[in-house]
């Protein structure tokens, strides 16, 4: 009898470990299967939280099929305490070991929804895009000026808090007064704006930011920006240029960001005001007389007039024989590092060309030659 009684024991112990083997490997082959998402997803793991609510979210949306083996297999590697909260974009038909990767090396956080910030001589406006997940192509779905009510696709996102990626752009020979008067309509922006920073000191760049960041702090990263910028290419700059300090350099920059907007011939116009300066010449460039009229709050919104040009300002380089005291706008790295490693030339004079571009002139005779084909060109406009 005990001998009976053995042998049925032994035989189902042997089932016994026989489905649990089957299970096993049952288990190990479909946490490591493709997954049964047709197209990729983006998926946010919040702060704190766990396992569980991760594991069931993941089945809600259709990324994985068992969040219980999902578990399982977490803790089996390991991996079941190291998720790191953020916005992940999940690839299509990703298997369970796959997408327990993605959630715990972390990484750049990969947003549904963008939203940029642009602030230009317009004011700003915030574009809204899409990404498409999958292929890594994105489309603006909506925008509308800073400052305005926002359009129903973005209210909605904010008042359901969807996850987004934020960022603030600031166009090149912005004032600071403009760039302020813009971050003050960032919605997302809070924070008093506090005085106008100093003329010439934010970096015009692209910044990424959270929502709920500060004004003050997005003033902050423009300002170390610039000074990191200045202090990097005043280390390189070219022997016996008319400029003795960094703010000297500043200064000329920001009168070559607003003479052109051509990338190519930022080094000529460069070398013109150096040649003009170390002629002891003046500089006579209009958006120095139009800032001293402005102050730097807005454009003027027509042409200068002739006592405009005769009026005695500290900023009217038709009657001073040197640089203006300040800078007149914000410049970029480009123009800062045209100032600095301005091209070599003999050019002492340009114009308009009627292409966006500027004639350079040796002789006031070959400027004066120019000028007649610009005016020529502004009578056909």
């Amino acid at each position: 009898m005990w001998k009976h009684v053995a042998s049925n024991a032994m035989t189902l112990m042997i089932v016994v470990l026989v489905v649990l083997g089957g299970l096993i490997s049952w288990a190990g082959n479909k946490f490591n299967a493709d997954g049964p998402m047709e197209a990729a997803q983006f998926f946010e793991v919040q702060r704190g939280a766990s396992l569980r609510t991760v594991s069931n979210n993941l089945a809600e949306q259709g990324i994985v099929e068992f969040p219980a083996l999902f578990r399982m297999g977490a803790d089996y590697t390991e991996r079941a305490d190291k998720l790191k909260y953020g916005n992940y974009e999940i690839p299509a038909h990703a298997s369970m070991d796959q997408v327990l990767q993605i959630l715990t090396e972390g990484g750049q956080s990969s947003f549904k929804y963008a939203v940029n910030f642009v602030i230009g001589n317009n004011g700003g406006e915030l574009r809204l895009s899409e990404k498409n997940a999958g292929n890594g192509g994105s489309s603006i779905v909506e925008k509308f000026k800073g400052g305005d009510e926002a359009t129903p696709i973005y209210a909605q996102l904010v008042a359901d808090k969807t996850p987004m990626a934020y960022r603030v752009t600031i166009a090149e020979g912005l004032t600071s007064w403009q760039v302020l008067e813009g971050l003050k309509n960032a919605d997302f922006l809070e924070g008093a704006a506090g005085d106008v920073p100093a003329e010439g000191s934010l970096a015009p760049d692209s910044y990424e930011v959270s929502r709920g960041s500060s004004i003050a702090r997005m003033i902050e990263r423009m300002t170390l920006a610039q000074e990191t910028i200045l202090a990097e290419l005043w280390e390189l700059r070219d022997g016996d240029l008319p400029l003795s300090t960094p703010q000297e350099a500043l200064v000329l920059a920001s009168i070559i960001e607003k003479e052109t907007g051509v990338s190519s011939e930022r080094e000529l116009v460069a070398s013109v005001f150096v040649n003009r300066l170390q002629r002891g010449m003046k500089l006579q460039t209009d958006p120095t007389v139009i800032y001293g009229i402005t102050n730097g709050q807005g454009g003027l919104g027509r042409g200068l007039r002739q006592s405009e040009l005769r009026r005695e300002t500290p900023y009217n380089t038709y009657r001073i024989p040197a640089l203006p005291p300040t800078p007149i706008a914000n410049p970029g790295y480009a123009a800062i590092k045209a100032a600095l490693q301005p091209g070599q030339s003999e050019f002492i004079f340009f114009v308009a060309d009627g292409t966006g571009g500027h004639a350079f002139a040796r002789t006031l005779g070959e400027h004066n030659a120019n000028v007649r084909k610009w005016r020529a060109i502004e009578a056909d406009q």
